[in-house]
């Protein structure tokens, strides 16, 4: 598993820092992405190691098992290794081995590392027997499914008729589709659209434990019913996003891998993304192919921001000052109010064009849309660059996505869309302040 330094283009900075960057850029981006996951095997292996801890043995050998399968089958060990679980799963073991020096640090379980080199090798369909250690709940094997096994130790074994898992008396057969459910395996699910020539694949995972550890509001398995109703925007999302929004469109195909369903709210529809977890998106059903497509727009900002991350610092450490934005009803420190104004710059543009699509009430609400999250937008690069919280790349970073607001700023709204834009700006300020207290800025202004 060979290393090589990363660089990131002047042109391919300014693309990014104007919002968009497009396919070629966040491929870039994740190639960045994919050799800090080889850096964190590697800590895990070398942790685990150091600290005696009692998985350190399975580790090495699954370590030794990718390795080898890397040779015979690259493509094979790339998706189980840029697979989202892979990443926070790789973060957390880390990080628990650093923090502790007993040998059983909390959140580390660095025995994993065979379980991703069984799901490589069934990937592969590779002659081998891989050992892996079932702990709480089922055996998941990443990018997957999981076997409904009994804790210990198991062992896959892949030949030339696929995979079994074997643990004492009880075998589990994966099935030659292991997307697909059988007796004792749970397979994830994949959503497949194809508009214009252009297809995307994306897995909707529902039991990974890795899936996305740090909410709480995941959702258990899926249903039939609840997959047709995804399935049932998912297609028309993709079509949208082809026809009117190429460049998001070409992103999302390059940087997501993965769908990871959420509790719904108690009213409209939550996402969110995570830095330990790059390629997924968490979201409750979408109540429409126009809001899956825009919220798949507004995460793939997130995921380009947290890769661009890992190259550059943007933001100055945090010293405990919070601002005012109009997406969140709590003070964010800088670092917050970058990721929500990057995301909201993708969010603008994504209504810039798709109110030319759209007529009668949605045309009303779509450019609606547009006024308020260009105005909210606008102000809060306004706050990033007149606090003193940015580095030199950060201002440089944040005065490209105020020069592509501005050249939005002339673009024409219908005024009761601005209206109405501004209503609803005012009923956020409005419950922000009774919630925090007076909206201070550092910078005297009015509402946008």
């Amino acid at each position: 598993m060979n290393l090589r330094p990363h660089r990131l283009s002047r042109e391919m900075f300014a693309a990014l820092a104007a919002g968009g960057g497009g396919k070629s850029a966040v491929a870039a981006l994740a190639d960045v992405e994919y050799s800090k996951r080889l850096l964190l095997l590697r800590g895990v292996v070398e942790r685990s190691a150091r600290s005696g801890h009692p998985a350190a043995a399975e580790a090495a050998r699954g370590f030794q098992v990718l390795s080898d399968l890397q040779e015979k089958a690259p493509a094979a060990v790339d998706t189980v290794l840029r697979y989202p679980s892979t990443g926070a799963w790789a973060q957390r073991t880390v990080r628990g081995l650093l923090s502790h020096g007993e040998t059983r640090s909390p959140g580390a379980t660095p025995g994993r590392l065979e379980a991703l080199a069984a799901a490589a090798a069934i990937r592969a369909g590779v002659r081998i027997a891989v050992g892996v250690t079932i702990e709480d709940g089922p055996l998941s094997l990443p990018s997957l499914g999981t076997a409904d096994l009994p804790p210990g130790r198991a062992v896959v074994h892949v030949g030339g008729d696929g995979a079994e898992i074997t643990t004492g008396a009880r075998t589990v057969r994966v099935p030659a589709d292991p997307h697909t459910d059988a007796p004792g395996w749970r397979g994830l699910r994949r959503l497949t659209a194809r508009s214009c020539g252009r297809r995307l694949d994306l897995l909707i995972d529902d039991l990974d434990p890795y899936r996305m550890p740090t909410m709480d509001n995941v959702t258990d398995r899926l249903d039939a019913r609840e997959i047709r109703a995804w399935a049932g925007a998912f297609g028309p999302a993709w079509e949208m996003l082809v026809r009117n929004h190429a460049t998001a469109a070409g992103e999302i195909g390059a940087g997501l891998r993965v769908l990871t369903p959420l509790a719904p709210p108690g009213h409209g529809q939550v996402s969110a993304s995570a830095r330990d977890t790059i390629g997924c998106a968490a979201m409750s059903t979408p109540p429409s192919a126009r809001a899956m497509a825009v919220t798949l727009a507004h995460e793939i900002q997130h995921g380009k921001l947290a890769m661009l991350l890992e190259l550059v610092d943007l933001t100055r450490p945090d010293d405990g000052s919070r601002y005012y934005t109009s997406w969140r009803d709590d003070p964010r420190p800088a670092s917050g109010l970058l990721q929500g104004a990057y995301a909201y710059v993708g969010v603008t543009g994504f209504w810039l064009h798709q109110r030319a699509h759209e007529t009668g009430t949605a045309a009303m609400e779509a450019h609606a849309e547009f006024a308020r999250w260009r105005a909210a937008a606008h102000l809060v690069t306004r706050t990033l660059l007149s606090c003193g919280r940015l580095t030199e790349e950060g201002t440089d970073f944040v005065t490209g996505m105020r020069r592509t607001l501005r050249g939005w700023a002339d673009e024409q709204v219908p005024a009761a869309a601005t209206a109405l834009a501004r209503r609803d700006e005012e009923d956020h300020r409005a419950r922000w302040r009774h919630r925090n207290g007076e909206i201070r800025l550092p910078f005297a202004a009015g509402l946008p």
